[in-house]
């Protein structure tokens, strides 16, 4: 019997951003590597030097009400008497050395690759804001179009995509739609 293949649009969900780091509360990575929130606090627990303030940090009561409200389907939950602790990418790669499964490799995988997905769309994001030629930039917005909706949402396939570009004095507005429909 393999592991459920875990999807990248399984990851993005469950990232919210607090204290300007894209972070997963400790319920979600629980929920992704199919075990108890218990065993992966426990892990924090009896591993304290590995999990210093850039990889773990315990979320304040007005932090837990910001995340449930921006992640909808997130498992937190504010009867948690322990706090809730959120994992940076560098905390969840940590994470992954303790917790050693088959299903905890896979989760890891995809981790790794929705981080990298995302940090190359900041990078993208930015040559975009950055190209005046008008034929790159409408290649480079579809291009971002496509990998963000890869990303958001991989078990459909592009129908039609459609792309503008608005300039208005000091503010630029970029608009890409991509229609897809169930593979």
């Amino acid at each position: 019997m393999g592991v459920a293949l875990i999807q990248e649009s399984d990851v993005v969900e469950k990232i919210a951003l607090i204290r300007g780091q894209n972070v997963i509360a400790d319920a979600d990575v629980a929920e992704l590597y199919g075990v108890e929130t218990r065993i992966v606090n426990q892990a924090v627990k009896n591993n304290p030097d590995k999990f210093p303030l850039d990889y773990m940090f315990e979320l304040t009561k007005g932090e837990v009400q910001e995340l449930k409200s921006k992640i909808l389907i997130s498992k937190v939950s504010d009867n948690n008497r322990r706090g809730t602790k959120v994992f940076t990418e560098k905390g969840l790669y940590m994470l992954a050395t303790i917790l050693k499964s088959e299903r905890a490799t896979a989760v890891t995988f995809a981790i790794i690759e929705t981080f990298a997905k995302v940090r190359g769309l900041k990078r993208e994001l930015v040559e975009l804001h950055k190209e005046k030629d008008k034929h790159l930039q409408s290649e480079k917005i579809n291009h971002f179009g496509e990998v963000l909706s890869d990303i958001v949402m991989p078990d459909l396939q592009t129908s039609e995509t459609e792309s503008s570009l608005e300039i208005n004095f000091f503010i630029g507005k970029i608009k890409h739609t991509v229609k897809r429909v169930r593979k």
